[in-house]
Order: structure tokens, then C-alpha cells, then sequence
């Protein structure tokens, strides 16, 4: 479908990728492939004219809320989930890198030799500059989600446009997994997600950018070409705005 033309392109984006989607088909750790995929379709972006924040989860290799269920003290699980994005975020930068993409590391918790300390003017230069920048460790605090993080940064950098990553079309009036006659919305308010319970982000990272009037797209990532599609405008996952 053609992009929206009354819809300008976004100068600024903030992709949220989970840490569950670098697993591709695996249960556990990276796979190759799947990065390089998530690789290929920063670089359309970029192609673009684009600039890219990205923030990644650690669900892949720690989450802090199932370690909590184990009995673990809850802040110190989620400080372990916290470590595990970097890592995370590591391993993004790096198959950037390799892909001669030019990418920084902030992190939300002191860490030397690995990334620097999360700073918004040093972040928003750096994006200025073509690079692109991943943002680990979360938001640096216990009790608090990637996706309140990727709401947090995405203000934070004046990013036009929050995108969530997803392994579905978008979001769907049941699951579509159990549910064959479950529609796709094209377009949500932010009120009526909540009201809905669609659970679509965590309602720190809603309230956030219904406040902050940030849109929010959430799509497919594991189809191709989808991320552009979606920067362009055009039909693709769905879209939750204020109004």
C-alpha cells in the first residue's frame, strides 16, 4: 500500500527490539541470521536519511521478572536483566559495525571500556551525525521495563517516532494464535489501548508517551522490508496516537 502522504517521514526514530527477538528461531543467545536481517533493515532506515536510537531487551539471556518468581530479590534480578541488555546491545553494535554501519553504546549503568554513560546531548550530536546509537541497561532502575526505557529515550532524544518490535503484524483485536477471526487495527488511540487492556506496552511506557504526544507503531520485524515500510508511512502494523 503507498505511504500516507499526509504523513511526513519521521526525522528521528526509536526502534525497541526485545531481547527474545535476537534469539530468532533459537531458545537461548543470537542467532546469526536474524541479526543480520535486524541489520539489513537499519541500514534501509538509514539509507533514508533517517537517524536510529535503538533500545534492546535482555530477555534472551536474563529476564529480571521471572528471576524474581524464582525467589531472587527483585531489584537484583532486574539489575541482572539490566546487564543482560548491555550485552545485548554489545552484540547489535558489533554486527552494525561489522556491517559498516558507525553505532555508539550508552549504557544506564556505570560500566568502563564497554559503553559510555547514557548522555542525551552527547546521544542527540551523535545521531546528528549518522551514527547510530544503542541504548543498554533500561532506564538504570529495578521495577522498571525495556519498553518504559524505549518511551524514556525516545522523549528524551525528541525522537518523532517510537517503534515497537514484534513477531506479529501489529495489534490485533484477540490473539491471533488462538483466535483465526482476530483483526488487525490500523490505527489506536492511546486511550482506548489501555481501556482495551490490548497490552500493548507496560502503562509507565503508555502514560509516557500519551504525555509526551510521542506516536507509537508496532510491527512485524521478522518480515522484510517492514521497518521501511513503516518509516515510510505505509500500511504497515499498527499505529496508537494520541488522537
Amino acid at each position: 500500500m503507498p505511504a500516507d502522504p499526509g504523513r511526513p517521514r519521521p526525522r528521528r526514530i526509536l526502534l525497541k527490539l526485545s531481547g527474545e527477538a535476537l534469539m530468532g528461531p533459537d531458545s537461548f543467545g543470537y542467532h546469526a541470521d536474524t541479526l543480520a536481517g535486524f541489520v539489513d533493515q537499519i541500514r534501509e532506515v538509514l539509507g533514508l536519511g533517517v537517524q536510529v536510537g535503538i533500545v534492546v531487551g535482555g530477555g534472551n539471556l536474563f529476564r529480571g521478572a521471572t528471576g524474581a518468581l524464582s525467589g531472587m530479590n527483585r531489584a537484583t534480578a532486574d539489575s541482572m536483566g539490566m546487564l543482560a541488555t548491555v550485552m545485548n546491545a554489545l552484540a547489535l553494535k558489533d554486527a552494525l559495525i561489522q556491517a559498516g554501519v558507525d553505532t555508539r553504546v550508552q549504557t544506564a549503568v556505570a560500566i568502563t571500556h564497554v559503553g559510555t554513560a547514557f548522555e542525551r546531548d552527547t546521544a542527540v550530536r551523535d545521531l546528528e551525525a549518522g551514527r547510530v546509537i544503542i541504548f543498554g541497561g533500561g532506564t538504570g532502575n529495578p521495577f522498571f521495563t525495556t519498553d518504559t526505557a524505549a518511551a524514556l529515550r525516545a522523549a528524551e532524544i525528541d525522537a518523532d517516532l517510537l517503534l515497537k518490535a514484534t513477531k506479529v503484524d501489529g495489534v490485533y483485536t484477540a490473539d491471533p494464535k488462538k483466535d483465526p477471526g482476530a483483526q488487525r487495527y490500523a490505527t489506536l488511540r492511546f486511550d482506548e489501548a489501555i481501556e482495551k487492556n490490548l497490552g500493548v506496552l507496560d502503562t509507565a511506557a503508555f502514560a509516557l508517551c500519551r504525555e509526551q504526544n510521542l506516536s507509537l507503531v508496532v510491527f512485524n520485524v521478522f518480515k522484510p522490508g517492514a521497518l521501511k515500510r513503516v518509516v515510510l508511512g505505509e500500511d504497515e502494523g499498527t499505529r496508537v496516537t494520541l488522537n
